[in-house]
């Protein structure tokens, strides 16, 4: 009987490391995506940044000194 207790606590141990590494992989694979995500939040934010700039240096639609680049043109229309 005592072998068979040894046995059982042994492979017991055993369990409890395997579960053990497979834990610490988890952890440090949530841990490398949270990285990931900051890192994608912050060009996204970025990026929005360069845009809005982009946006601001445009002409506003009141401007009537802008070119209208989709009307026809007068010379295809006679």
């Amino acid at each position: 009987m005592s072998e068979l207790t040894n046995y059982s606590h042994t492979r017991l141990q055993e369990s409890l490391v395997r579960l053990d590494s497979k834990s610490r992989a988890l952890l440090s694979a949530v841990d490398q995506t949270h990285k990931e995500r900051l890192a994608l939040e912050d060009k996204i934010e970025d990026a929005q940044d360069r845009i809005q700039n982009i946006l601001n240096k445009l002409p506003s639609p009141s401007d009537t000194g802008q070119l209208d680049l989709l009307a026809p043109s007068s010379e295809g229309q006679q």
